[in-house]
């Protein structure tokens, strides 16, 4: 017989206070944020900088699982069956059943979607999820700043029809880099995805308002908003309030505090 505390599980995520909508969630996490305050410093280099994001990707998409995912009533016999015929957790759990496509975006993005590919591999039938991959990067003009995004090439192993598309991207800074991939999918890629869901360490608010404007049915997760440039008085404002005044990108369109150009930094383009 099923336990009453069993039978509909609530998810419950510790966010920030925001008025960006219901579609953002900013974690409030402070494992998280710790973690992602040493991935960040100036002083973390190889290898602990992959341990790092490994380690915070497997918690967002637990999270993500959680709060997005369908869950389905189980009943699951443990190894004590052969003592007592009462030895059945019976509850809900995450569903096997929903299809699911991962994006992989090079460069910064390949190690976050494969520690999200994996993941999923353990929770969802492994035979319903699949991973795809996009080449691309900044487009920018003769003074640095971002202006687009070049897709030089991709690898799109089928439809998205009815899918949960997630697209774990470390840095949710412009919100071009989404825009153009999603472009792609809608263009050329039959089918129209249930959810798309983008997971990000950490987000500005110029990315906000560029997807509240151009892709308002994206699901956001972040573990952190930057907005460094934003004048005093708006830093003492709960965010979202004064949107439009609110900044994290300088003159290059790189996040503050952020931490670098992560697709450098994660494959040492430096050396």
């Amino acid at each position: 017989m099923i336990d009453c505390q069993y039978k509909n599980l609530e998810s419950s995520t510790s966010e920030i206070k925001h008025k960006y909508g219901s579609n953002i969630h900013i974690l409030s996490d402070a494992y998280l944020l710790t973690l992602l305050s040493r991935l960040c410093s100036k002083n973390t280099i190889q290898p602990e900088i992959n341990r790092f994001i490994t380690m915070i990707y497997e918690n967002l998409i637990r999270i993500v699982l959680s709060n997005e995912f369908p869950k389905a009533h189980t009943s699951v016999e443990t190894r004590m069956i052969q003592y007592n015929p009462e030895a059945v957790f019976e509850g809900e759990l995450l569903s096997p059943h929903k299809k699911t496509v991962v994006v992989s975006m090079a460069r910064a993005g390949i190690l976050p979607s494969y520690v999200v590919y994996d993941t999923l591999n353990y929770i969802i039938d492994p035979k319903i999820i699949r991973q795809d991959h996009f080449t691309l990067n900044r487009s920018t003009d003769n003074t640095g700043k971002v202006v687009g995004c070049n897709i030089s090439g991709y690898k799109i192993g089928g439809g998205i029809d009815n899918v949960f598309l997630l697209i774990p991207d470390p840095m949710g800074a412009t919100g071009v880099s989404i825009k153009e991939v999603l472009k792609i999918y809608r263009e050329k890629i039959s089918g129209n995805p249930q959810k798309i869901i983008a997971i990000h360490l950490i987000i500005t608010p110029e990315y906000i308002r560029k997807i509240q404007t151009e892709l308002p049915e994206l699901i956001v997760y972040a573990c952190r908003l930057d907005r460094g440039l934003s004048s005093k008085e708006i830093l003492n404002t709960i965010p979202g309030t004064y949107l439009q005044e609110e900044r994290g990108l300088n003159k290059n369109d790189y996040i503050v505090p952020g931490g670098g150009g992560f697709g450098e930094i994660l494959n040492n383009s430096y050396v």
